[in-house]
């Protein structure tokens, strides 16, 4: 028999078995119980992912946790860190660094690249099912965020239309220093109305794909080898020994996409308008496929248990959630 761990269940793991490793999280991270629960739908093995070797546990202390899950039975999600991770150092952005309070891009809606029509083969057979069979796609001209939608843009966002603040937002501000950092725990409505909005929208996966890889099939916006310093992977916190965080947008040149787009793999995972659904001529089943979940492109920081250290980082990868839902590795750009 499979244990599947409700969150009381996952309430009792967390308190009662013992931790012997980890580091001191960012001041706005919180995997709570929440998160798991409405992440990991559909009858997901959570046992599965307490127990693997990049999970919380591995992560968080276990007094840490226990105080952790204190406050959460209590209905307290405001747990801080002692101090904020400012001593990452490796590469930092042009002014080596993470935190800073005036943005260098401004908070009006950000700067786009205009795409050209062209054909492209999307998709790849190399790997996941869901990600093939690479297919001819054909995409009209649009144009594209350059960065991932920051902190501080949309701030003048819920300060303009009053709409709710994310739930790492205090009265109403992102965390101190993280002006620049894409902004996060945003579902597919809040991303869809920011677009809106912005006077953009979001984009669709094709549009998304192309705009990361071009017509070559590279792998990764900058070619089809993995660079350590492509992007904010977690391949990178791997090699720092840290836990990891978003990093500002714009921090990694040597990631630049072919179409001059920054972070299209890394940071956070972002959300498009389209439907997750099969790839034409693919013969595998999937319950999860259909009008159901919205596909997320580019993966993110954090090295999940689905997808292991760096797998999330080819441009041809997806995810798929539903619409409501929203945590620390979910963000966006918008397209028009």
């Amino acid at each position: 028999m499979v244990l599947r761990f409700t969150p009381f269940f996952l309430f009792l793991y967390i308190l009662f078995v013992p931790i012997s490793y980890g580091n001191q999280a960012p001041d706005d991270h919180l995997h709570g119980l929440g998160d798991c629960s409405q992440c990991h739908l559909d009858g997901v093995d959570i046992s599965k992912i307490m127990l693997a070797d990049h999970s919380c546990p591995q992560c968080h202390l276990s007094k840490d946790l226990k105080l952790m899950v204190k406050k959460l039975a209590n209905g307290d999600y405001s747990r801080q860190s002692k101090q904020m991770n400012s001593q990452v150092t490796v590469n930092q952005h042009k002014n080596n660094e993470m935190f800073y309070a005036q943005s260098r891009i401004g908070t009006d809606p950000g700067p786009m690249k205009q795409i050209p029509a062209a054909t492209f083969v999307m998709g790849t057979d190399e790997r996941l099912s869901d990600e093939g069979p690479p297919h001819e796609v054909s995409l009209s001209s649009f144009y594209i965020d350059v960065y991932e939608v920051t902190n501080g843009q949309y701030k003048l966002f819920i300060d303009k239309t009053k709409r709710k603040s994310p739930s790492h937002f205090r009265n109403r501000t992102y965390p101190e220093g993280k002006i620049d950092h894409p902004v996060t725990y945003v579902n597919w409505h809040d991303a869809n109305a920011y677009c809106q909005w912005a006077g953009k929208r979001l984009p669709t996966d094709k549009e998304w794909e192309f705009a990361a890889r071009s017509a070559d099939q590279r792998t990764y916006p900058w070619g089809n080898d993995f660079e350590m310093e492509g992007g904010n992977t977690p391949v990178r916190w791997k090699k720092l020994n840290k836990f990891g965080d978003t990093t500002p947008v714009g921090m990694f040149p040597k990631g630049i996409s072919p179409f001059g787009l920054f972070d299209m793999s890394g940071n956070v995972w972002e959300w498009t308008s389209s439907w997750y659904k099969a790839y034409p001529g693919n013969k595998v089943a999937s319950e999860s496929y259909g009008e159901r979940y919205k596909t997320l492109k580019g993966g993110s920081w954090f090295d999940c248990s689905f997808y292991k250290c760096g797998i999330s980082a080819p441009v041809y990868n997806r995810a798929f959630f539903a619409k409501k839902v929203k945590n620390d590795t979910f963000g966006f750009r918008c397209a028009k």
